[in-house]
């Protein structure tokens, strides 16, 4: 008898607590169990597919949960820079740089949004710590080079075009950048080389195009 009884206490007490989670559910009063984490890496999928806003939606809840969280930060920066909000971005690569002054994705996304305004001087800094933290950072050389590029400092450029290429020999944007640096020193073989590298790394019929118009435009010179 006491045994039944018991039981029946313990299905009353199970009942009672299923019917307060189901109140708090239904009022929105569950706290959140996610960890910020989880929307942090759920944001960098979003951000691949190209969902930004969604991306930063789930940022700002990772942000809420842990206002010192460097990736989410980090990861509403790449939003922001991709929607071309670049102001914004710059503040969230800032401030996942303040917690994490060793986030090498933080200084290689800012010299991105650095390069896109045609801060070149800033890109090429943001880059060059980048490079200084991970000496192995293809990606980092060849955006560093393009700004060398662009403010006319090619032999910089083609030094570090040469170091993203050593680094990973198939870079196919490296040997395309390189070959427009040797055509601009005008330096024909080499840029032609590069094209023709470049070819062979991409299936992508527009640029192909486009590189065997410059090596034929070269070869007639």
């Amino acid at each position: 008898m006491k045994k039944l009884a018991f039981v029946i206490g313990l299905l009353l007490l199970v009942s009672m607590f299923c019917m307060v989670i189901a109140s708090c559910i239904g009022s929105g009063e569950v706290l959140e169990t996610i960890p910020a984490e989880w929307h942090a890496k759920q944001a960098s999928e979003l951000n691949e597919q190209g969902l930004y806003d969604e991306a930063i939606e789930e940022c700002n809840k990772a942000i809420e949960l842990d206002p010192n969280y460097a990736m989410a930060y980090n990861n509403r920066g790449v939003a922001y820079h991709r929607k071309w909000q670049f102001d914004l971005a710059i503040a969230d690569y800032d401030k996942a740089i303040e917690l994490d002054p060793s986030y090498i994705n933080a200084y290689y996304g800012r010299a991105w949004v650095y390069a896109d305004k045609g801060q070149w001087d800033l890109s090429i800094a943001d880059n060059t710590k980048a490079i200084e933290l991970d000496p192995n950072y293809a990606m980092a050389y060849n955006n560093r080079a393009w700004c060398y590029y662009k403010e006319g400092q090619f032999d910089l450029a083609i030094a570090d075009y040469d170091k993203a290429i050593e680094l990973d020999p198939n870079y196919l944007f490296a040997y395309n950048n390189r070959a427009w640096a040797y055509k601009l020193q005008g330096k024909n073989a080499e840029a032609i080389a590069n094209f023709e590298t470049f070819i062979t790394l991409t299936d992508n019929p527009q640029w192909i195009e486009t590189a065997r118009q410059e090596i034929e435009a070269l070869q007639g010179q």
